[in-house]
């Protein structure tokens, strides 16, 4: 059993390692140190932004690299886990999927105003 629930944690950092590695490149201003991941199990958001990152990037991201997902659940913990004034984002992806990326349409059309 223990072998799965590591299997299950590395497949998440992967996610969060996708998701680090395009904000960087999307964000070229930002630095290595400007965008780190969360160790798995630790409480809170999964992608740690430093203040100069928060200040370009207005997500706090929750990551989930499953094969079945429970939307209204993971759409709960992105929202329980982000700081006031930024947009809640949950990233999801499954094996061979592609990966998507899921606000709520104020969040959206916040964002696509500035």
């Amino acid at each position: 059993m223990a072998i799965k629930i590591r299997s299950r944690k590395n497949k998440g950092a992967r996610l969060q390692n996708k998701i680090r590695e395009m904000l960087l490149e999307h964000y070229s201003e930002l630095r290595d140190g400007d965008i780190k991941t969360a160790i798995m199990g630790e409480s809170g958001r999964d992608i740690k932004l430093s203040p100069a990152a928060e200040d370009i990037i207005p997500f706090d991201v929750e990551a989930k690299n499953q094969e079945k997902i429970n939307i209204w659940q993971s759409l709960q913990q992105a929202e329980d886990n982000t700081k006031d004034g930024r947009v809640p984002l949950l990233v999801f992806k499954r094996n061979h999927s592609k990966t998507y990326a899921v606000l709520e349409l104020e969040g959206l059309l916040k964002f696509l105003k500035k």
